[in-house]
């Protein structure tokens, strides 16, 4: 779509609007926000964009658009299962490096879960699954419904990313910052990269993925969460 408008502006209900016209989700409903400077943050990428729009360039609009048009119950189900098969309970057994790594980064995500939600889980060896206490499971899930729909798509966003549960609830609630998860969710891929050398493939689709979990952190962090 070639850009049509001069004027980017926000009205009362915190619709973005251009040349006085709201901007619509993909369902035709208007992109309203919940928060001033989210609004404000969507509005300056359209602000932004140049002769053609790019909506890779415009991930808080994307975002905004899906929790409008996409997130229910299934979205916060979905994003649930992860406190299942969440990442930090799967331990390597060797070499002690690693082990000592992802010790070092992952149980203190863990140790705060326990203590927030009062769960207890049980990492193990190994990628196959083992099942986490039924409780912990359904309180995590409550964790996760408790959010609005904004919220969710955020959070939703960041556990697909990063591939752990708990460690979005940490950066959700400011139990961790951006780049400790983004260090503890990678640690595996660090290492790896340590012993073998780093591939330019497996790089850029990194940066790439990093784009994607920088918008979702600012996305959280416009909304006061």
């Amino acid at each position: 779509m070639k850009r049509f408008w001069k004027d980017v502006g926000i009205d009362a209900d915190g619709v973005v609007r251009l040349d006085d016209r709201p901007v619509r989700t993909p369902g035709r409903t208007p992109l309203a926000l919940p928060t001033a400077a989210l609004a404000e943050a969507v509005a300056a990428e359209w602000r932004g964009v140049g002769d053609t729009l790019d909506p890779r360039a415009m991930p808080l609009t994307g975002l905004a658009n899906a929790a409008i048009d996409r997130v229910g119950a299934g979205t916060a189900a979905d994003t649930a299962r992860y406190g299942e098969s969440d990442l930090l309970y799967y331990r390597a057994d060797a070499p002690a490096d690693l082990v000592a790594r992802q010790a070092a980064a992952w149980d203190p995500l863990l140790d705060w879960a326990r203590k927030r939600y009062d769960v207890h889980f049980e990492p193990v060896a190994g990628v196959m699954h083992h099942a986490q206490p039924a409780a912990t499971v359904a309180r995590l899930a409550e964790a996760v419904a408790s959010r609005d729909a904004f919220a969710l798509v955020a959070l939703s966003k960041l556990v697909t990313l990063t591939g752990t549960l708990v460690g979005a609830l940490a950066l959700a609630e400011g139990a961790a910052d951006a780049d400790t998860l983004w260090r503890a969710a990678h640690v595996d891929e660090d290492w790896q990269a340590e012993q073998w050398g780093e591939d330019a493939l497996a790089t850029e689709a990194m940066e790439a993925k990093r784009r994607d979990y920088d918008a979702a952190v600012t996305f959280l962090r416009l909304l006061g969460g």
